[in-house]
């Protein structure tokens, strides 16, 4: 039976190969995760609705979670939420929650995500700001 040593100085796999790196450099756009193009599709969103306001909407903390909260029979008969609001209460800034699979699912091609992502954001801070989602993009809802 060789020693624990030998075994820690190993640098090839069984089949004298040597270890497997990874298949793209961490620099390339090809080897970001899905989530993490998500992630930017939002904050492009956001970078959107914040040059039609002309202002920072820092006040809203922006988030993406893979899934709404809860039980899939929570949501029996009705559509399961691509996005959700929650007002500032106790010293929490508002958020906004953009619900990754949901909205992955319900879009078929890239460009579809991205206006899918964008339609949620907008309908998230017109409901935080208490103002129709069109003041925030006139091209809202026009397909």
């Amino acid at each position: 039976m060789p020693d624990p040593a030998h075994r820690a100085r190993r640098r090839r796999d069984r089949r004298g190969r040597g270890l497997r790196g990874p298949l793209l450099p961490a620099g390339l756009p090809a080897a970001r995760t899905r989530g993490e193009r998500f992630d930017d599709l939002v904050l492009d969103a956001v970078e959107d609705v914040e040059r039609v306001l002309d202002q920072p909407l820092s006040h809203i903390e922006f988030a993406v979670e893979d899934v709404p909260p809860g039980e899939p029979s929570d949501v029996v008969g009705e559509a399961v939420p691509l996005g959700r609001y929650t007002p500032a209460e106790r010293g929490a800034p508002a958020r906004v929650v953009v619900y990754r699979r949901p909205v992955e699912t319900r879009a078929g091609e890239p460009a579809e995500l991205e206006d899918l992502v964008h339609q949620v954001v907008v309908e998230q801070v017109a409901h935080a700001l208490g103002t129709e989602p069109e003041r925030l993009d006139p091209h809202y809802r026009e397909d």
